[in-house]
């Protein structure tokens, strides 16, 4: 929920003033905020990539993905649904700037940019995203607390790249939640499915290639 009210409202209410550094700058410091407030509770997946990931690496049951995915697209809802209302509340506000015609940040394809290429990009920066988050929160030879700062930064790193493709999703919840409630979103959406979890996957089998080695 807070990812999406936080991070994807500050390219809907401050995106003209901040630009793409400082909404990526958002989407990092909101995360690196959540790894230290639920990281002790649930590991603060917060989208399905990660727990995607997670899974296949044997860190949690089917049962608990499954459980995961639900509470983090219901969240993503519930931050869309709230940024859609604080929209409503002013429509003549300068919403906007950077988050496409369909508003809320929803990850829609840029002037441009071409299903193939978002489809890449969205393969090859939840591949780094998710990378980071599996070797930084490794039990032995993890970053430890440092883990959060880590996986804040890459979050931030990979918006920065991704934005001017399609607003970078990296994250099927972050995607779902703005689709909701907006238009014209839904035509790129599986871009923002296949695209995360075929990244995520190539990063859990990069992971356990490379687990125990000194690498």
């Amino acid at each position: 929920m807070f990812l999406v009210l936080l991070a994807c409202g500050s390219a809907v209410l401050a995106g003209p003033k901040i630009g793409v550094l400082g909404i990526g700058l958002c989407f990092g410091l909101v995360l690196v905020c959540l790894c230290y407030a639920i990281g002790n509770i649930s590991g603060c997946h917060v989208n399905p990539a990660v727990s995607f990931a997670v899974w296949l690496t044997g860190g949690m049951s089917f049962k608990e993905f499954v459980g995961y995915v639900a509470a983090q697209l219901v969240g993503a809802a519930i931050g869309g649904g709230i940024l859609y209302w604080f929209v409503l509340t002013a429509p003549g506000f300068d919403f906007g700037g950077i988050t496409g015609s369909t508003g809320l940040a929803a990850n829609v394809l840029q002037p441009g940019a071409t299903s193939l290429l978002a489809l890449l990009a969205e393969i090859g920066l939840t591949f780094f995203f998710v990378f980071v988050v599996l070797c930084s929160t490794d039990k032995q030879k993890g970053a430890g607390n440092l883990a959060g700062v880590a996986i804040g930064l890459a979050l931030g790193l990979v918006n920065i790249v991704g934005i001017t493709v399609d607003n970078c999703s990296v994250n099927p919840a972050r995607s779902f939640g703005p689709a909701l409630w907006t238009t014209g979103a839904w035509g790129d959406f599986w871009i923002m499915i296949v695209g995360p979890l075929v990244g995520a996957m190539s990063a859990a089998v990069c992971r356990q290639l490379i687990k125990g080695r000194n690498a």
